[in-house]
């Protein structure tokens, strides 16, 4: 595990106005920009390397008693799972898929996405949760999003029940932060253009029904509220599956703002989300 002197304590008050019209203020905690760098650049071409250097992050943010495998089938590495127990067995789900297609070295599309759960762990465990938080690396999503269906399928009417929100990360890093409206919930999607709004770090909607499909979709299907946050623009959308798909394509500005907003908006979720949107 990481010392706590390498995580940077942020209290933020922000005026992010609730129903009833009273501010919340914020408080959470940010890991240091050099090791959520450091965790991008940790990459593998290799998807069994993947995991496993996902898991020994996981271990290093503190998450070594509560980590799992789930087995998917078709796919010879299996989803990855942190769990970071809360006050009450509600659920917000975090996601991103590790798997990447053989074209370039699979950075943007995902490992952006899933070397960014460690971090976001790391620090929501510094302080108490209301909820219970789930962090899923998923496998398979490449062929056909295996990983996140093996895991939905296996949810029984009570898991579902118990589950608030799945934030799903993908291709971050390309530019500023970017939703899909169409594919949001509302609710989730409000809230995190208040938090942006707060931060005062760009957010913008950009819908990608024409690239295919995401994790999110399955939760979506067993109806618990989701939401996709990416970076993809019509311009970027080319270095996806391509050769182009390299860590220099990242803009590392763009990327520590999305971290930077995704830690305070699972804070935000865990203060403010009551049963089931």
């Amino acid at each position: 595990m990481y010392p706590i002197s390498r995580v940077v304590l942020i209290i933020v008050l922000v005026c992010l106005f609730l129903r009833n019209g009273a501010p919340a203020d914020l408080k959470f905690v940010l890991v240091k920009r050099e090791i959520v760098e450091s965790r991008l650049k940790s990459f593998s071409r290799n998807d069994t390397e993947r995991e496993s250097i996902l898991k020994t992050m996981f271990g290093e943010a503190g998450c070594s008693e509560h980590v799992s495998e789930l087995q998917v089938k078709h796919v010879k590495q299996p989803d990855l799972i942190c769990v970071l127990p809360g006050a009450s067995q509600d659920v917000i789900f975090v996601g991103a898929h590790f798997d990447h297609v053989d074209a370039g070295e699979g950075v943007v599309d995902n490992w952006s996405g899933a070397s960014m759960l460690p971090s976001l762990y790391e620090g929501l465990r510094r302080n108490p949760t209301r909820h219970t938080f789930i962090f899923i690396s998923f496998s398979g999503e490449e062929k056909g999003e295996l990983g996140s269906e093996a895991y939905v399928n296996r949810m029984s009417k009570e898991d579902v029940a118990r589950s608030m929100a799945m934030i799903n990360l993908e291709t971050l890093g390309l530019g500023p932060t970017a939703v899909w409206l169409s594919h949001a919930d509302p609710h989730l999607a409000s809230k995190l253009a208040a938090v942006a709004q707060a931060l005062k770090i760009p957010i913008r909607g950009v819908n990608v029904e024409e690239v295919g499909s995401s994790d999110s979709e399955q939760f979506a299907r067993r109806k618990i509220p989701r939401i996709t946050v990416h970076s993809l623009t019509q311009t970027t959308l080319p270095i996806l599956h391509s050769s182009r798909d390299k860590l220099a394509a990242i803009q590392l500005d763009d990327y520590y703002n999305s971290y930077h907003l995704l830690a305070a908006y699972l804070t935000y979720l865990d203060e403010s989300l009551d049963r089931r949107l």
